[in-house]
């Protein structure tokens, strides 16, 4: 229940959902990323240190930049328990 409320809590939020968005086309350096939004390096900071502990979000450093990718597998997991929700019991 404390992980499903990490990655609920990570999509509660109209910036992070936007990073997701430009996660899917794959692997994208925090420096492009800071160009495709409209907030400060501490923010977007912040947004991915969300972002990755929720499970949803991998991070891996190259120099001094932070790469991004989607966990596509912890949506996949993701997708199944949601579906479990709507199963009646």
């Amino acid at each position: 229940m404390e992980m499903q409320s990490k990655i609920f809590k990570a999509l509660a939020d109209e910036n992070r959902l936007c990073i997701l968005r430009i996660l899917q086309t794959g692997e994208i350096c925090a420096c492009k990323l800071l160009d495709n939004m409209q907030v400060g390096q501490p923010t977007l900071s912040h947004h991915m240190k969300i972002l990755c502990e929720s499970g949803l979000v991998l991070a891996r450093k190259e120099g001094k930049w932070v790469h991004y990718s989607l966990n596509r597998e912890e949506f996949s997991r993701l997708a199944g328990q949601l579906g479990e929700y709507g199963k009646k019991k």
